[in-house]
């Protein structure tokens, strides 16, 4: 049997790694010693990672890890920065889904208070992919779409999600893409750059783009879909490199076992600065594309799948 162009495959330490034709391109981590998982590194064609750990010259922003999603008030509790003391933990993998469309990753996390009472419970899927309906990706450049639903642990109870710049999808990138350490720029879906133009206000989408080698260009586009609350979102950004859509800036949100919370995500991972029509392309691509959805498997030795809706 041919292996698959696409693969996530478990490895040891509590992580998993995406393969596109065998090679690397994100691993997720979930290990017991950090507060909450995060996928590290984002690699780019050149071979480098576009996202760090860590901010370039604050340590009090060393809770920033890559990629990861957080909140910085749920039912009163700091989810986002360290001092909470809360956590947010895998509690098992549904799926470990390889294939020649995409590698898929379905797991289950809780989010506890810092007494270890849950409040949240995250489905988390997560696909690598190098190709999009009717757009052309270059040699070495993917996607990562990531699906977060969120429930009350407690079904019978509601949890509010407090009004905040922080949350949920969080990205760092790396030191020399960034405006303010390295020659990087900022840009989002309505021509606007800098983070004096942009900050607060909404876009469809947002993109962080520069050096990554000497010789390398390469940055990072991250898609809002038009499904999510609040679309299009108004944006969390900063010169120093980072990026979030603001879910919660505007308002609360209150998160109900008969109304969940879904919020669809892309990033795409590209060489060059950006190109805003290409940018376009893949944005209207992915506001087309049907959500995922988990459900028992009928093959045998397996559990779960994940499939798209319809």
């Amino acid at each position: 049997m041919p292996i698959p162009r696409y693969q996530v495959i478990p490895q040891a330490d509590h992580q998993a790694s995406f393969h596109i034709a065998g090679q690397e391109r994100t691993r997720w981590h979930f290990g017991p010693q950090y507060p909450r998982p995060f996928f590290y590194p984002l690699l780019g064609a050149s071979g480098a990672s576009l996202t760090r750990m860590g901010h370039p010259g604050d340590s009090g922003h060393d809770h920033h890890r890559s990629v990861w999603f957080a909140h910085h008030k749920v039912d009163g509790f700091d989810f986002w920065s360290e001092a909470g003391k809360t956590r947010v933990a895998q509690q098992r993998w549904f799926c470990y889904q390889d294939g020649n469309e995409e590698a898929i990753m379905a797991v289950q996390l809780l989010w506890s208070d810092p007494d270890g009472s849950p409040l949240l419970r995250q489905e988390l899927i997560a696909a690598v992919r190098d190709r999009q309906p009717q757009v052309t990706l270059r040699p070495g450049e993917w996607l990562l779409e990531l699906q977060a639903t969120f429930t009350p642990a407690d079904p019978k109870r509601a949890v509010t999600l407090a009004q905040t710049n922080f949350g949920f999808l969080a990205v760092r990138v790396a030191k020399s893409v960034s405006v303010a350490f390295g020659d990087g720029r900022l840009t989002c879906s309505q021509g606007r750059r800098s983070e004096a133009e942009i900050f607060g206000q909404t876009a469809d989408w947002m993109d962080y783009s520069g050096p990554t080698t000497n010789e390398h260009v390469e940055g990072i586009t991250y898609f809002d879909h038009p499904a999510n609350p609040g679309y299009p979102s108004a944006w969390h950004v900063r010169e120093d490199g980072w990026m979030g859509a603001s879910v919660c800036r505007a308002t609360d949100r209150t998160v109900t076992a008969d109304e969940p919370l879904r919020l669809r995500y892309l990033l795409h991972v590209h060489q060059g600065w950006l190109e805003a029509a290409r940018a376009a392309s893949i944005a209207a691509a992915f506001g087309h594309t049907p959500a995922y959805v988990v459900g028992k498997s009928k093959q045998k030795h397996t559990g779960f799948e994940v499939n798209r809706e319809g």
